[in-house]
């Protein structure tokens, strides 16, 4: 497994070791003591999945307080770009965003950690998003950023952007409270 730090404290790339052959191919999506080892040590308590067509925007979600989830995000079908944005107040990056694809065919995984928001957009049609959190979901901890956030200026790679409603209400960047302290 390789592992890649990126500019953002705690968000992570790695690339899973693959085994393959004619018939296929294998690899450990996760193994709690090969990233033990690693130095990532993180209790995932809830796998989650997604399904979703081209265009399809997620995001950005959070969550505060004891809901506060780390992630550790793949495809298996398709293609994303996924983002985590640091809203760690205080932080040097504070604001910025990290922006990686993973898809099908490169298998990379990016571990997010508590103080960043999350989202991705989809690349292409019936892609399967998989991801694992550290804390269940609870509906009163959760938080939305505008995905459109001026201030934030994602550039999420698609054109006609497919967005819940939910979403589309999230708060702007400049609004959001000061749940995460660098």
């Amino acid at each position: 497994m390789k592992i890649t730090k990126t500019e953002f404290d705690g968000v992570l790339v790695i690339e899973p070791e693959v085994f393959g052959d004619e018939r296929g191919y294998f690899f450990e999506s996760y193994n709690e003591e090969k990233f033990f080892n690693a130095g990532i040590n993180i209790k995932f308590v809830q796998d989650n999945v997604s399904k979703s067509q081209k265009g399809t925007i997620r995001g950005l979600h959070y969550q505060a307080g004891n809901s506060a989830q780390e992630k550790l995000c793949y495809v298996t079908r398709g293609k994303v770009l996924d983002i985590a944005v640091d809203i760690r107040s205080g932080s040097p990056a504070y604001g910025k965003y990290f922006a990686v694809e993973l898809s099908e065919e490169n298998k990379k995984q990016l571990i997010i950690p508590k103080g960043f928001a999350h989202g991705f957009s989809v690349l292409c049609d019936d892609t399967i998003f998989v991801y694992k959190v550290s804390a269940p979901y609870n509906l009163k901890d959760e938080r939305t950023i505008l995905y459109n956030d001026k201030d934030l200026a994602i550039d999420w790679q698609v054109d006609s952007p497919i967005i819940s409603g939910k979403d589309l209400k999230g708060v702007p960047f400049s609004k959001i409270e000061k749940d995460f302290i660098y």
